[in-house]
């Protein structure tokens, strides 16, 4: 029996004659563990709306097969604010239009609210305790009236995944290779999330800064940890930020390998029956946010990268070159950009032209770095 369900959640109006809606998938019965995925927070990162494509096909397969367990959240587009917002011919999905706030930051801290709910209730248990949060997490959403459209969207978007086992927002950074963001108390545990989807860096952090989607759904946990130290209250919700590559990797052959990947991650986590492969090796261990390093750039001019996505680096070498071609001598028109630290370059800037402290590559390192201050996210 087909279990897959289809709903269109309408947004309140942002103007006369104008409604949007937010479309989600379910699959499953409703019983065992729950998956959670995203595509599209940042609108303007296409790659996890074409794995999404991929991922449905393999569930539609598997869910007339009757091999989903538990039960799979989908939500493909989960911005439609930020897929309307058009410049011209430039599509413009990372920030509200309206606010000026990125939609991957600012999301809700319910870990207050939800402490005070249960700091009488909680017990030995640690599944009832589990339980206990899920529905406290759940009573304070409903009991929320969001101002705007936008605030209604973030509030939707968690109240679908809070009580999630499994959370996975899928994004995309400029050139890029696979690399992965979750919380420390998760590793290793999500190590084979990134070791399936052939992530060439892990970043951890406790916080992050300005509460990213991810974070709203798993930091609550540790959090409700710390503050209750005398009962059991586990990390469960295992919740990551995906980030498929670069902005142009959009391409059947790859999305549905990573499709696939998903599946064998699902499989393994007992969402889905079945058997998987072995596991491949984990690329490189995972590192701490707080240890990526921005190169940036010291001049103006135009970037030559001398360096791909998924390197291995040392201090020294030269990442990019910046060319200033109205520099009076040769040697002068050269301004060779090295890596400050040992680590992998997973991230390059996707325009060629440079100015003064423009970051124009990321490299994660082992160790923490100084003057990082508390917000470790880019824009």
């Amino acid at each position: 029996m087909k279990t897959k369900k289809i709903e269109a959640i309408e947004l309140p109006q942002s103007s006369m004659a104008n409604r949007r809606t937010l479309t989600v998938i379910r699959y499953g019965e409703g019983t065992g563990k729950k998956a959670y995925l995203q595509a599209g927070l940042h609108a303007d990162e296409p790659p996890g709306l074409l794995v999404m494509h991929h991922l449905m096909n393999q569930l539609d397969r598997l869910d007339a097969d009757e091999r989903i367990s538990g039960q799979i959240v989908l939500v493909p587009v989960a911005n439609p604010v930020g897929i309307s917002q058009w410049r011209d011919t430039v599509l413009s999905g990372r920030a509200d239009f309206n606010t000026g706030i990125n939609f991957n930051r600012k999301h809700l801290d319910l870990t207050e609210q939800v402490s005070g709910d249960i700091k009488d209730r909680l017990s030995q248990d640690p599944e009832a305790n589990t339980a206990l949060i899920r529905a406290s997490m759940l009573k304070a959403l409903a009991d929320m009236t969001p101002e705007d459209e936008s605030a209604f969207l973030k509030h939707c978007l968690l109240s679908l995944a809070c009580d999630a086992d499994m959370v996975l927002d899928l994004h995309c950074d400029l050139v890029a290779s696979v690399h992965v963001y979750t919380g420390t108390p998760l590793w290793p545990d999500a190590a084979d999330l990134a070791a399936e989807l052939g992530a060439v860096a892990t970043l951890l952090a406790k916080v992050s800064g300005d509460n990213p989607f991810d974070e709203a759904c798993s930091r609550i946990w540790w959090e409700l940890a710390e503050r209750h130290p005398d009962y059991p209250i586990p990390s469960a919700c295992l919740a990551a930020t995906v980030e498929l590559r670069g902005t142009m990797d959009v391409d059947h052959k790859q999305a549905e390998e990573d499709a696939l990947s998903l599946i064998r991650f699902l499989t393994r986590r007992g969402v889905i029956q079945g058997d998987v492969s072995e596991l491949p090796d984990l690329i490189h261990d995972a590192t701490p946010l707080r240890g990526v390093e921005h190169i940036k750039a010291p001049v103006p001019g135009v970037v030559v990268f001398l360096e791909k996505p998924g390197a291995v680096v040392k201090q020294g070498t030269v990442i990019a070159e910046i060319i200033n071609p109205l520099a009076s001598l040769p040697e002068k028109r050269i301004t060779r950009v090295k890596s400050t630290i040992d680590g992998v370059l997973f991230s390059i800037n996707t325009d060629r032209y440079a100015r003064p402290a423009r970051i124009l590559a990321k490299i994660a390192g082992k160790e923490p770095l100084k003057g990082k201050g508390k917000k470790l996210l880019t824009l």
